[in-house]
């Protein structure tokens, strides 16, 4: 990479298999995360020098963080540094891998005999494993985890750090199974791990997710496999085989980018009759920027100029971009069912509301004459949201962050919950 900054490196903080920890001396709370170029199988019984590793690993973690962090998930990623480290928030981590599989296939087959591989889990199978090298890393019940009593730089890891991190991995595993879908490759399965930011307190995705983390099916083809099984699976570690391990890390490194690259996206046209209207408006507006949807927005009246409304519908549908119209009107809206009943492309009406007649107004919203289809949302935030799980369907982007955001809502009701209870105490 070009214009590197240097950085003042400190002391090895940690090292693993495949990577190293250091401090940043002149930035407290950050650290430098640098991978290696070691490539490892059954904790480090098997391990070989992969030219070229450090390289990939970091470009495909870089790439996940980077997609998981603009969805709205909380990660300590920071930034990619160079071609073969990235600058994290400090965290002490969680001695835990959390599992999540949506295919039955490796050592879940040998601890469920009769299970058949590419038994397909709906809702996912999460497992929790203790990272204890010496006894190849045991299953752990979340009985267990609360009983370890952990506390991670002054946090106690109770009931609802449990749940939050259970919840997340779902999450988590959904938003990257969404976005490898669109390159035809089946998410089976992914180990993540969690830390404790040491300046927050607060539980993020941490250390790193590239090829050790997951397997790739593509076309959900085992035979196709692209993750590091191939390297697990070697009855002999020849320069030959490693070349095809390598170039297996090579295809995800550079396909990991892709998840990134914007899809054909929709847009919001909000409708307004008057411009008193414009706060109410903005506030749809504003929401649809946090879901990376566009939105523009117009002045019309279905009742004192139609053909204005109708040329204006015309207008947007000529271009073909995908359209969710907006229609805000209150005392008798005309301006929701008459888009409705001359546009193919979904109506949302979202009235603004007015403590006199607002509860008279709404049912001009509600009660629709047959064959028209527009919904009625009372909140503008609600309205972009619903918008949003409309151009979910086809873009994973949007889907992302959706998701993430009924993630963080979760979390923030269970937080709330927590401090409630102990207040009560």
């Amino acid at each position: 990479m070009e214009g590197i900054q240097k950085l003042n490196i400190g002391e090895k903080l940690n090292e693993g298999k495949t990577k190293q920890i250091f401090e940043i001396v002149d930035q407290p709370g950050l650290v430098l995360v640098q991978s290696k170029d070691q490539i490892t199988a059954g904790n480090a019984a098997r391990k070989d020098q992969m030219e070229g590793k450090a390289a990939m690993a970091n470009k495909t973690t870089s790439s996940v963080f980077r997609l998981l962090q603009e969805s709205g998930i909380k990660t300590a990623f920071v930034k990619q540094h160079s071609d073969t480290a990235f600058i994290a928030a400090h965290c002490e981590m969680i001695p835990i891998e959390w599992v999540c599989r949506r295919v039955a296939t490796g050592s879940f087959l040998k601890r469920n005999p009769g299970v058949k591989e590419g038994f397909r889990f709906s809702p996912l199978k999460m497992e929790m494993f203790f990272k204890d090298d010496a006894n190849n890393d045991p299953q752990w019940s979340e009985e267990q985890l609360l009983e370890a009593k952990f506390c991670l730089s002054g946090l106690p890891i109770g009931r609802c750090e449990v749940d939050i991190m259970n919840r997340s991995t779902v999450a988590i595993f959904e938003i990257l199974e969404r976005a490898w879908a669109t390159q035809d490759c089946t998410l089976v399965d992914m180990k993540i791990e969690f830390g404790v930011n040491v300046k927050t307190q607060e539980i993020v995705l941490a250390d790193v997710i590239d090829n050790d983390s997951w397997r790739l099916w593509p076309s959900g083809d085992r035979s196709q496999q692209k993750d590091k099984q191939v390297y697990r699976d070697l009855k002999e570690v020849t320069p030959e085989a490693m070349q095809v391990v390598k170039r297996n890390f090579e295809w995800v490194a550079e396909r990991v980018k892709m998840l990134l690259e914007p899809q054909v996206s929709g847009r919001v046209v909000v409708l307004m009759g008057s411009t008193s209207d414009m706060a109410h408006c903005e506030k749809i507006k504003k929401a649809c920027v946090s879901f990376g949807i566009s939105c523009s927005l117009r002045v019309t009246s279905a009742h004192k100029g139609p053909d204005e409304t109708l040329r204006i519908k015309a207008e947007y549908e000529g271009d073909g971009i995908p359209t969710v119209f907006v229609a805000v009107a209150g005392r008798s809206n005309g301006l929701g069912p008459v888009m409705s009943g001359n546009s193919t492309y979904p109506v949302i009406n979202c009235p603004p509301l007015t403590p006199d007649w607002g509860a008279q107004d709404v049912w001009s919203s509600l009660r629709m004459p047959s064959g028209l289809g527009c919904s009625t949302i009372l909140s503008p935030e609600a309205a972009a949201q619903f918008a949003a799980q409309i151009f979910g369907l086809t873009n994973h982007l949007v889907w992302s962050k959706v998701r993430a955001s009924m993630l963080n809502t979760w979390v923030s009701l269970k937080q709330a919950d927590q401090k409630l209870q102990a207040c009560s105490l």
